[in-house]
């Protein structure tokens, strides 16, 4: 219990948590712009193909219960697109090399406490010397990822 409180610290004091609080915002106006371009283009076409905007209306019904598979429908086919749509970006992203970034990474400074980069020798809260040595094995992991991908 106190390995995973000390792992949960790190996690919510090191610069992770506003990570994924960023990732989670850009990611939700992100999912709102292709809902629009699903909704507003891609749909269009289907309503001059077809002569509906969407699938909305097909239903099926069973025992008085309707069974809404044409809302289902228009839903997958925002989801298809939002999935090649982030499909076609991270191919980019690997494409132009941006693609191999992994997540530094923290450890608690012996001294005072802190958390500061897994590799550091030096913290830069209390400037006591930290020995490589005093690494535990997960944070000697995450030195070893970074030196195999070439990050510093």
């Amino acid at each position: 219990m106190k390995q995973m409180w000390k792992e949960f610290r790190a996690f919510a004091m090191g610069g992770n948590m506003l990570d994924l609080a960023l990732g989670f915002i850009i990611g939700a106006a992100f999912a709102a712009l292709v809902e629009s371009l699903a909704s507003n283009v891609l749909m269009q076409l289907v309503a001059a193909i077809f002569g509906k905007p969407d699938f909305s209306e097909l239903i099926f019904e069973f025992n008085n219960a309707e069974i809404k598979y044409g809302a289902f429908l228009t839903d997958f086919v925002g989801f298809l697109l939002m999935a090649i749509v982030l499909f076609s970006i991270v191919k980019l992203l690997k494409k132009a090399g941006l693609g191999n970034f992994r997540a530094q990474g923290q450890r608690e400074c012996p001294y005072c406490k802190e958390f500061v980069s897994v590799d550091a020798l030096k913290c830069k809260w209390c400037t006591a010397d930290i020995d490589p040595d005093q690494l535990e094995e997960e944070d000697l992991e995450i030195l070893e990822a970074r030196r195999r991908t070439g990050e510093h």
